[in-house]
C-alpha cells in the first residue's frame, strides 16, 4: 500500500459508554485513584453485570448508551465509518440492525467489529431479522457470531486472543478494507458532480 494515497484528513471520535461498570471489590481495597473507570454498553442483569453468555430479557442502561450514540451522530456526525471493540462491536451490531431498519438515521457508509458477538437480550433479537446491507469487516480470533447477519463480510482473522490486532498481516487486512471504502466513496462523489 502505498503512504499518503490520498489527500484528505482522518478525524476520529471516540465514544465512552455512559454505564459505569460497579467495582468488583470493595471500594476500601481499590488504590485512591487506580485511573479505573470501566463502562459497559448495557447490562444483562438488574444488578448491572454483564455476561456475553446471558439470554436475558434486561438491558439496563441500552437506551442511554443509545442516546449517547444518537446524540454523537447529530453533533459529530455524519462519519464515514465506525468501529467496535468487544461489547462496543455488539453494540455496533445493534446499530447497524436500527440503520437497516430505518428504525434510526445513523449515517454511516462502513463498519469494523472487532471481536464481535450477537448480543443474546431479547429486546435487540428483532434487530438481527433482516440481512444486513453496510459494508464491513469482522476482525476475530476463533468464531465470529456476527457473520451470518452481514451480506458479503469481509473477514480478518488473528491468533493471540481478545485485542485490536494490529501487526503487519491485520494492518494490510484493514488497510484493504479502508481503500475500497475510500475508493467506493470517491466514486460515489464523483458521480454526484
Amino acid at each position: 500500500m502505498e503512504k499518503n494515497k490520498y489527500s484528505f484528513n482522518t478525524f476520529y471520535i471516540f465514544i465512552s459508554a455512559p454505564n459505569r461498570i460497579p467495582p468488583t471489590e470493595p471500594l476500601e481495597s481499590q488504590k485512591e485513584d487506580d485511573g479505573e473507570d470501566q463502562r459497559g454498553w448495557w447490562f444483562s442483569a438488574s444488578d448491572s453485570t454483564y455476561c456475553a453468555q446471558d439470554y436475558t430479557d434486561c438491558v439496563k442502561g441500552y437506551q442511554e448508551s443509545l442516546d449517547v450514540i444518537k446524540k454523537a451522530f447529530e453533533d459529530q456526525g455524519p462519519f464515514d465509518g465506525v468501529l467496535g471493540f468487544s461489547q462496543g462491536a455488539s453494540m455496533l451490531s445493534l446499530i447497524c440492525g436500527l440503520k437497516e431498519q430505518m428504525i434510526e438515521n445513523f449515517q454511516f457508509d462502513f463498519a469494523i467489529f472487532v471481536a464481535g458477538f450477537k448480543s443474546r437480550q431479547k429486546p435487540h433479537t428483532d434487530l438481527y431479522n433482516r440481512i444486513i446491507t453496510i459494508p464491513s469487516l469482522h476482525v476475530f480470533e476463533m468464531s465470529e457470531h456476527l457473520l451470518q447477519y452481514f451480506k458479503d463480510p469481509k473477514i480478518l482473522q488473528h491468533k493471540g486472543g481478545h485485542f485490536i490486532p494490529a501487526s503487519g498481516p491485520q494492518k494490510n487486512g484493514y488497510l484493504e478494507f479502508l481503500d475500497n471504502m475510500i475508493s467506493k466513496k470517491l466514486e460515489k462523489n464523483m458521480n454526484l458532480r
